[in-house]
């Protein structure tokens, strides 16, 4: 008779909420977008709640915009103003 591979499920944390779980119940999360390019790569993980909250567009260029504008080094308001002015200028004005 086989055995398990693992003898003790593998438990992730989710990087949303802070929940640990196992990971045969984890979603895998990609920071670039593509997780079926696997090589060299260690996935952080999502529960089920938390990826069904997160929105599933392509996010290309979108990694790019936020280290251009330095993401997370300014006030809330700063970055919406100057990420907003650099998608317009780039993608063109954006609709409601």
């Amino acid at each position: 008779m086989w055995g398990s591979r693992k003898a003790t499920q593998e438990s992730v944390t989710c990087i949303a909420c802070g929940c640990s779980l196992p990971r045969s119940e984890a979603r895998e999360y990609d920071k670039y977008g593509d997780r079926w390019e696997r090589a060299g790569k260690e996935f952080e993980h999502l529960c089920k709640a938390c990826d069904h909250d997160l929105c599933h567009q392509p996010r290309e260029e979108l990694e790019g915009l936020l280290v251009e504008i330095d993401a997370g080094s300014h006030s809330q308001a700063e970055f919406l103003s100057w990420y907003n002015a650099l998608v317009e200028e780039r993608y063109g004005k954006i609709e409601e």
